[in-house]
């Protein structure tokens, strides 16, 4: 793995050193529609801006759809 490599939805992605809220921004997510895991525990949406995404960390972004 490369050095600032993190495993974004089964990606590599070099996102490590930014925080969840960062990565969010820059992968335009809407944050009201999301869910985020970090190494198989659900990040709070209160927490976003302080979680440091580190190398070898693998995330999950899960988007909620509506439906009916």
């Amino acid at each position: 793995m490369v050095a600032n490599q993190v495993k974004i939805n089964g990606e590599d992605v070099a996102a490590a050193g930014m925080t969840v809220a960062e990565y969010l921004a820059s992968a335009q997510y809407d944050l009201r529609r999301i869910a985020v895991e970090r190494n198989c525990e659900i990040v709070p949406k209160s927490k976003y801006a302080e979680v440091v995404l580190e190398t070898g960390d693998v995330v999950e972004v899960v988007n909620f759809v509506g439906g009916g």
